[in-house]
């Protein structure tokens, strides 16, 4: 199979109606922040068990195409021995990894970051694709301030995403391009706009230098909201309104997916945001969809406890979440869903 028909292959599994992208690629401190808050320590076995149980949730693939996993889960196993990536696989889930390795301080631009692991990332993919990978996700993150991001912190974000991306396509792996613009801070929907706008713009003109074929890619981004400490809220319709009217602007319609993160949103939130799009929008010339990870997992840790007694909860909580977002994928979700219980 040549490269671009092992590319096409994967985002077909990846973009499917009605279903979205589990995001369970958490590092060893995040993963060890949402345990704690459950009172639960850290270790590799709790983390493989936890991320065991998910992944072997029945009915699961009904509205989850892909998962991202940490490097340390492709080499785990399920309870009866099974490696995870395999355990997804057999049920139609394609097996993807999360390749950078963390931020640092953007030089002489204060406020801004850069996300590390170009180098060497090749090698790690003919690795990674050994052990069951077929998309990788790279994420870049943007914060608002009166003077962010700044005019290099834009640039030289967008080259990193564009040579990862060219990287991954070259290696046969689809890759996930993911500007996430963050929420933290008191800016108006409006400014949240005009920077997720020029985010994007830079970016797909980076995508576009270095020859990323755009059919086979996703992009993840942040949704168009105010930031988390502006006291008035905006509606769904109004994030609806405001994210697809810039995406129409910046994103061509060659992308086949836009995959929003939830991004300090609550489950509910990101749902009925995600909802109001595909209801409002139903001509998007793309994909409208999900790949959450907080907003899909949160009841499902809460049902967990860390708990084996917990397991069937734990498993119904993250499939009625995952049903929930399937609904939102077709405009189809109302909040009185919220209250039911679906098996």
């Amino acid at each position: 199979m040549d490269t671009i028909a092992e590319l096409e292959e994967t985002i077909s599994g990846m973009v499917q109606t009605g279903k979205g992208i589990l995001a369970a690629d958490e590092s060893a401190p995040t993963i060890a922040k949402r345990f704690s808050a459950i009172d639960v320590e850290s270790t590799e076995e709790n983390r493989r068990g936890y991320r065991s149980m998910l992944f072997t949730t029945p009915g699961l693939s009904e509205f989850i195409s892909a998962v991202i996993l940490f490097e340390e889960t492709l080499t785990q196993q399920s309870d009866d021995g099974t490696p995870l990536p395999e355990v997804l696989a057999k049920q139609g889930i394609v097996p993807g990894i999360k390749v950078d390795k963390g931020l640092q301080p953007l030089a002489n631009a204060p406020g801004d970051k850069i996300t590390q692991g170009l180098d060497g990332l090749a090698d790690r993919l003919q690795l990674y694709k050994t052990q069951g990978a077929r998309f990788a996700k790279w994420r870049e993150v943007y914060p608002i301030s009166e003077h962010n991001p700044t005019a290099p912190g834009l640039e030289a974000n967008a080259e990193v995403l564009a040579r990862y991306a060219a990287i991954c396509q070259t290696e046969g792996f689809v890759p996930i391009v993911e500007p996430e613009v963050l929420i933290d801070g008191n800016h108006t929907i409006e400014r949240s706009a005009d920077v997720i706008e020029t985010v994007l713009h830079t970016v797909f003109h980076a995508l576009q230098r270095h020859k990323v074929v755009l059919e086979c890619i996703v992009l993840k981004p942040s949704m168009v909201t105010p930031g988390r400490d502006l006291p008035l809220r905006a509606t769904p319709e109004q994030v609806a309104e405001a994210t697809i009217k810039i995406f129409r602007r910046a994103v061509p319609a060659a992308v086949p997916s836009i995959n929003f993160l939830s991004g300090g949103q609550t489950p509910t939130e990101a749902t009925a945001n995600l909802n109001a799009m595909n209801a409002l929008f139903p001509d998007a010339p793309w994909e409208l969809s999900f790949s959450y990870g907080r907003a899909l997992q949160e009841p499902a840790l809460k049902a967990w406890q860390g708990k084996t007694a917990n397991t069937a909860a734990t498993q119904q909580a993250l499939y009625q979440r995952a049903l929930l977002n399937g609904s939102a994928r077709t405009g189809e979700y109302t909040s009185t869903m919220e209250t039911e219980t679906f098996i």
